[in-house]
């Protein structure tokens, strides 16, 4: 287990000066936390990415507060170094200042999270500014976001290079400390990546930001099985898991298990 001090907003501006890659995961749970913290990863996404991963939505959307504070506190409670994000779901960022602020910090009061995650970024300056003055560290998502999936017609590569570069100094401006960009051209990420102070996090955009986020669940082949392009995946947990499954059903339909070894005297 990782002895190192916990990651802070200063360690990653630091790293993105040092030209040191950032890398970033999801988590949901407590058990999955706690092995990524011990894998010395940087920053845990609680993403409201749940919606689909864990409860088989086909977006995001349905989402709720309730239900990223459930899943954000057990994640807290297992880390020790990595720095724990919390997604804002639908619509709370769309709400208002006032709204959006008193909601985050409900969030980050009961899941004692280090930092929020807005989708949006020159619509949602004003919220972002709101949110740094209080002391929320936030990251500003832009390019594909998964929340206006409806509006932007689908899951679709961002090709407005416009719109990217007035979200992303939009966002630093109002006092982001990372923004994530999603589903963008690589050259554009990168472009959006020397412009900015702060650090870029990609997601199917290309290998020159700063860092890369993956959900956890694609990137080690435990899902229902659809592989975005943008996943490389690194294992393949559920043709594991499925032999295994299978094992067991055989050993018990048979008898041969339990044996005496798994069994009291």
């Amino acid at each position: 287990m990782t002895n190192s001090p916990r990651v802070t907003v200063k360690t990653l501006l630091s790293m993105k000066r040092r030209g040191e890659r950032i890398s970033m995961l999801t988590a949901y749970d407590y058990p999955t936390a706690k092995l990524l913290d011990e894998s010395n990863i940087d920053c845990i996404l609680v993403g409201d990415s749940l919606g689909m991963v864990i409860q088989g939505r086909t977006t995001t959307v349905p989402v709720t507060v309730e239900e990223m504070i459930y899943h954000g506190e057990m994640v807290s409670r297992a880390t020790k170094r990595a720095m724990v994000i919390v997604d804002l779901p639908f619509p709370v960022g769309q709400l208002g200042v006032a709204h959006t602020l008193a909601t985050a910090a409900d969030i980050m009061k009961k899941t004692e999270c280090h930092a929020v995650k807005l989708e949006g970024g020159h619509q949602q300056a004003d919220t972002i500014k709101a949110l740094v003055d209080a002391g929320i560290p936030t990251i500003a998502h832009i390019g594909l976001r998964p929340q206006s999936v409806h509006a932007l017609g689908g899951y679709k590569v961002q090709r407005d290079a416009d719109r990217l570069f007035e979200d992303a100094t939009s966002a630093e401006k109002a006092g982001a400390f990372i923004v994530l960009i999603e589903c963008v051209p690589s050259e554009l990420a990168s472009q959006v990546t020397k412009m900015l102070s702060v650090p870029t996090i990609g997601i199917g955009a290309g290998p020159h930001c700063d860092g890369q986020v993956l959900v956890t669940n694609d990137m080690l082949g435990w899902n229902s099985g659809y592989i975005p392009k943008f996943v490389r995946p690194f294992a393949n947990l559920r043709v594991e898991a499925s032999k295994a499954i299978e094992q067991y059903r055989s050993q018990v339909t048979s008898g041969e298990f339990p044996g005496s070894q798994e069994s009291f005297e």
